[in-house]
């Protein structure tokens, strides 16, 4: 049933699929990420991380949905679409059967040129501008708007105008013309094509992703490593990272707003033994009592282990980021990005 669970789940949503995880507990929703793609696995596992409150109904419903296509896909693997729905009707109703049915289908269906998604779009410009209008004309109307775009606007201008027309008069294919010319370009393509299970990992952001979830002693253990490899690169991360001491660099609305989210317990184990200039930006954004209050229990805290600090330090700088995700602060990282105030 693992496979039809994964299958179920590929099909109803990401938000509805970060939901369902949670109820099944981690073995259960290891099980179910393991027959995902990796992309699906990413998209849930981001929604896991953002939800906050989901209703009891919500949670129900989901649960519902999710068992009753779980079973339809089981039945599909079985005997077929017609062997489905057969069992579904007989105990959902004819009704809910075909509407179930009608989503499964949806999902099976192999759209058109479909193989182009896996083209890099610039070698698929240049390609593609050598063949007949009408040719370049269908294969757009069968991409998404954003791509179809992209590919459009890269072509010649003589060739924008003549294929623009004849997407707009474009009228009905014989399903059998599009299967022609979808295998023509596809044995066409074929050597620029990338393999689907090939995907692009590695690079900058997704180093800087994973030393900002790191502990403090490994996030510095990290950056000392990169300096004695590559200091261009190192440089680079430091440039994208965001350490505790950068609250300096906060504009005081934006140190006001992370305070607001920050308990002060946390907060004063945070700023043990920081500069006078990091602890002057956060109390000069309380209130004089707050401020005090702060400091005080600041010096009741007496001796405390470096590794308590860093922890708190590193539960702010988590509150920071997820504050920025919501467009609620904005970080100046030292790039040239332009703003209007």
């Amino acid at each position: 049933m693992s496979r039809a669970a994964g299958m179920a789940v590929a099909n109803i949503g990401v938000r509805k699929a970060a939901i369902l995880l949670l109820q099944l507990g981690k073995d259960r929703a290891a099980d179910i990420l393991g027959h995902l793609s990796e992309s699906d696995v990413e998209a849930i596992s981001a929604e896991i991380a953002r939800l906050d409150t989901v209703t009891a109904s919500e949670t129900e419903a989901v649960l519902l949905e999710f068992r009753d296509l779980a079973t339809a896909h089981a039945h599909v693997t079985q005997g077929g679409f017609g062997f489905a729905k057969s069992l579904l009707e007989q105990s959902l109703g004819s009704e809910r059967a075909a509407a179930i049915m009608e989503r499964l289908h949806a999902a099976h269906v192999q759209m058109p040129f479909q193989f182009l998604h896996r083209a890099d779009p610039a070698q698929l410009r240049s390609f593609i501008a050598d063949e007949h209008p009408q040719i370049i004309a269908l294969v757009l109307a069968h991409m998404s708007a954003d791509k179809a775009s992209l590919l459009l606007g890269g072509l010649p201008a003589h060739q924008q105008a003549v294929i623009a027309h004849r997407i707009a008069v474009m009228d009905r294919t014989s399903p059998e013309i599009i299967r022609q010319v979808e295998g023509i370009l596809e044995r066409k393509l074929s050597s620029m094509l990338q393999p689907s299970e090939v995907s692009r990992v590695g690079g900058v952001d997704p180093l800087v992703n994973i030393i900002n979830r790191s502990d403090r002693p490994t996030e510095r253990q990290i950056v000392e490593g990169l300096e004695g490899l590559d200091a261009a690169l190192a440089d680079e991360v430091k440039s994208r990272m965001f350490m505790f001491e950068d609250i300096i660099n906060l504009d005081d609305r934006s140190v006001q707003q992370v305070l607001r989210q920050v308990d002060t317990a946390e907060l004063a184990l945070a700023i043990k033994g920081v500069s006078e200039q990091v602890r002057d930006k956060i109390t000069k954004n309380l209130s004089e009592r707050a401020a005090e209050n702060l400091l005080e229990e600041v010096d009741l805290l007496g001796p405390v282990r470096l590794a308590q600090v860093e922890e708190a330090q590193q539960s702010i700088i988590r509150t920071i980021r997820q504050l920025e995700e919501q467009g609620v602060i904005m970080i100046n990282r030292g790039n040239d990005d332009e703003f209007v105030v």
